[in-house]
């Protein structure tokens, strides 16, 4: 891409971010809350990194819980999707509940799962894969019913059978859908995986903002937050390196 074309990319975006934090910071030292209550920019970026060796410390075991998590919930999510797919009466036994699961509040669920199975990382890689494997399912499912139907009955007019036929044409077409349910679910996964730690840890950045909290650290919390923050938006930015490197045809379709 020309330099020109990442300027126009990447201008909007800087332009808002910095707007918000020049909002921040005139809020922060014009508003009645206090530094103490409300720190600017400048001092949560200064106390992040005279802390970093903490919160680098915290940031690995809640990395940890959501990749492995998330591991677990792309095969939940992959295996729900092909018995949905090759059964009907499985779909309609298995829809509502999927559905149903999605209801539960976590702030219910993860002290059980905590209580359960204890203070080690499965908990947390059971409530990540918890919050993040219904988009994964959902998307799936849609792509594989969006195969077209003329080349389903070409290929099994040649003699391919189910299995052939999904994996040359259903799973192929379901790919773009796919990577779409991936970058709404890699957008859960960091903060479920900090919500289990409220739930019951003994390192992570859910235990560290909670230790801030409590000592009225709010410039700490909130440096917690940003790093939060940009684990996300970089497991995010990982899904499209992902999808170029794995499936480049569906950004060359929309390209076109």
């Amino acid at each position: 891409m020309s330099p020109g074309g990442l300027v126009r990319r990447w201008s909007p975006p800087l332009a808002l971010i910095a707007l918000i934090v020049a909002a921040w910071q005139f809020y922060s030292a014009h508003g009645n809350l206090g530094e103490d209550v409300l720190p600017g920019p400048g001092r949560v970026l200064a106390q992040g990194w005279e802390h970093r060796g903490d919160l680098w410390t915290n940031t690995l075991p809640t990395l940890r819980a959501t990749l492995a998590g998330f591991g677990l919930s792309l095969a939940v999510g992959f295996g729900l999707s092909v018995l949905i797919d090759v059964s009907a009466a499985l779909r309609r036994a298995l829809t509502p509940v999927l559905v149903v699961t999605q209801t539960l509040p976590l702030i219910a669920i993860a002290p059980l799962v905590v209580l359960w199975f204890g203070f080690d990382l499965l908990p947390k890689v059971l409530l990540v894969a918890f919050v993040t494997f219904f988009p994964i399912t959902v998307a799936l499912t849609e792509g594989y019913a969006a195969a077209d139907p003329d080349s389903e009955a070409l290929l099994r007019s040649m003699g391919a059978g189910r299995w052939r036929i999904f994996r040359i044409l259903r799973v192929p077409t379901a790919v773009p859908f796919f990577f779409a349910g991936l970058r709404i679910a890699i957008t859960y996964a960091v903060v479920a995986a900090i919500f289990a730690e409220y739930a019951g840890a003994t390192t992570g950045l859910g235990i560290y903002m909670q230790n801030a909290k409590n000592s009225f650290r709010t410039d700490l919390v909130l440096a917690a937050v940003g790093v939060s923050a940009a684990l996300t938006l970089a497991l995010f930015a990982l899904t499209f390196a992902a999808e170029r490197l794995l499936a480049p045809w569906t950004r060359a379709g929309r390209d076109a």
